[in-house]
């Protein structure tokens, strides 16, 4: 989502600088638009480390882009934080004269508010008037909180902590996604994390899939209006908080390969898109103990006897119906991209999806980290998208190749 991140003058612009950083780790695209004053507090080197975009208050920069328009017109989302008095007095009359300015005017993107101010400023009736006009507009608020302010003073008027702000920010995209994103009204079925093969009650047979690129995948899916079942293998809570609140995500925890094959069977018929980005378990344990294994009793070495788990992404398409959209994963380890698209297209021969997103998995890459390449494969094994970046940015960039494929079809 392309959002524009608003910082007037106040001291409270510090914490801005986190709030841009949450946005931009959640996979968005952020432009930081400082006025003058803001820049007193927190300077442009900052806001364009975390942004990844050049920062400016000026109208009279980039003028061939018409910036004071555009960055309005495109944005999704516009957050004002902090908002001062004077930034809030400004936006009730409607004036113009920097770039936050224009930008506000010329967007009909929600616009979210996180005032920040000295007690006595927020209670002022002219502040409490340009509120209640504001409010009458559809500009929504966050805060102020009653606490710490600047210096020994303490009431309210300071302004709400950044996973606040970026929590609510993210309520009101998935509320307006819902009936304007691309794939609003698509039901999507996507699994996530490592499945987990039991050898007796303390160990198992597992993998180091952390779940993040298919947490990423529901996040952004319901991001852009889709309603989401979140098949969460083994994923911490920490991973799994990014979607625990959205709406449209309803997470079903499973362990093993067979208890996700039997969810996802359960889910799919409802299911108009389906994306298996787990690391499913090939093998379970034949015998699973009920005590546990002890080396006393067991000796030096140790067999064990592994056989066949079900092929869960073979059965989805073999059962799939007509109009629904099948995605594997496939996480190979490979000497160059070359092989591992040759890889990925023999697993795409072999399982018969619709599309297969291709990833090289290794020490130091795939699993555990917080950036991934995609490569999207179609029938045929005709290499249609590259999806690069965080793994939020990889997930829209492979749910850009669901669309895509879902317009063709249509």
């Amino acid at each position: 989502m392309n959002i524009v991140l608003g910082v007037s003058g106040g001291i409270a612009a510090y914490k801005a600088v986190m709030v841009a950083r949450l946005l931009v780790e959640a996979g968005h695209d952020v432009q930081v638009v400082p006025t003058e004053d803001a820049l007193h507090f927190v300077g442009k080197p900052t806001w364009e480390a975390i942004s990844r975009h050049p920062v400016t208050a000026s109208v009279h920069e980039n003028v061939a882009e018409v910036r004071h328009v555009a960055l309005g017109q495109h944005a999704d989302l516009i957050i004002v934080a902090p908002a001062t008095a004077n930034t809030l007095a400004r936006m009730a009359a409607g004036i113009a004269d920097n770039l936050l300015g224009t930008t506000l005017l010329a967007t009909e993107a929600p616009v979210l508010v996180a005032p920040a101010m000295h007690t006595q400023m927020w209670l002022h009736p002219a502040t409490q008037a340009n509120i209640a006009t504001l409010r009458t507009r559809g500009i929504e608020f966050v805060g102020p909180n009653d606490g710490r302010l600047t210096g020994t003073d303490s009431g309210p008027g300071r302004m709400s902590e950044p996973d606040e702000i970026v929590t609510r920010a993210f309520e009101i995209l998935a509320r307006t996604s819902l009936t304007s994103g691309d794939l609003a009204g698509v039901k999507l079925l996507v699994s996530a994390g490592g499945t987990r093969e039991p050898i007796d009650p303390v160990r198992f047979i597992g993998n180091r899939s952390s779940g993040r690129q298919g947490v990423a995948l529901a996040a952004a899916a319901a991001a852009r209006g889709a309603d989401v079942v979140l098949l969460a293998a083994n994923i911490e809570d920490a991973i799994l908080s990014e979607v625990s609140d959205c709406a449209n995500v309803r997470i079903d925890r499973t362990g093993t390969a067979t208890e996700m094959d039997a969810a996802a069977n359960r889910e799919a018929d409802d299911a108009d898109v389906i994306v298996m980005a787990a690391a499913v378990s090939d093998y379970r344990v034949a015998g699973v103990r009920d005590t546990k294994m002890r080396k006393e009793d067991t000796g030096t070495q140790v067999t064990l006897t592994l056989t066949e788990n079900p092929d869960i992404l073979a059965g989805l398409v073999h059962r799939r119906r007509p109009g629904q959209l099948v995605v594997g994963f496939a996480a190979e380890t490979a000497e160059n991209q070359q092989a591992l698209l040759a890889l990925g297209r023999q697993k795409l021969a072999r399982k018969g999806a619709d599309l297969l997103a291709v990833n090289a998995v290794g020490w130091s890459e795939g699993f555990e980290t917080t950036e991934n390449t995609l490569y999207v494969l179609a029938v045929g094994g005709e290499l249609v998208a590259t999806a690069s970046g965080s793994k939020r940015e990889a997930a829209d960039g492979l749910l850009d190749a669901i669309v895509a494929a879902r317009q063709a079809r249509s």
